[in-house]
C-alpha cells in the first residue's frame, strides 16, 4: 500500500482535565478520532475528550519522533509556552 503523504506531524491534545498529551501521526484527523473514541491511548481514554492545541509537520518519521522526545521532556510551562507562542491563543 503507497502512502498518499510523506509527512508526520507531532500534535498536543489539551484533554478534559486539562492535561497534555503529546504524540505523533501521520494522519492528523484520523489520530483525533482516535483519540475521542478511546481507541489510540490509555491516557487520553480517560480524559475525553480530548482537541489539538499544536501540531507542527514533518518530513518523516524519525524527525517526527525525535521532535516528540524533545517536546516531552518539557516542562508542562515549557509546553504552554511552545503552544502559545505558535497561536497566540491561552492554552488553558
Amino acid at each position: 500500500m503507497e502512502r498518499m503523504t510523506s509527512l508526520f506531524y507531532i500534535y498536543i491534545l489539551k484533554c478534559s482535565d486539562n492535561s497534555l498529551y503529546t504524540g505523533y501521526t501521520d494522519n492528523l484527523e484520523r489520530r483525533l478520532k482516535k483519540h475521542n473514541q478511546g481507541k489510540a491511548s490509555k491516557y487520553t481514554r480517560s480524559r475525553l475528550p480530548v482537541s489539538i492545541v499544536y501540531s507542527e509537520e514533518h518530513p518523516d518519521k524519525s524527525s517526527a519522533m525525535k521532535r516528540e522526545i524533545w517536546i516531552k521532556s518539557l516542562s508542562r510551562e515549557n509546553k504552554i509556552k511552545l503552544i502559545q507562542e505558535a497561536t497566540d491563543e491561552p492554552v488553558l
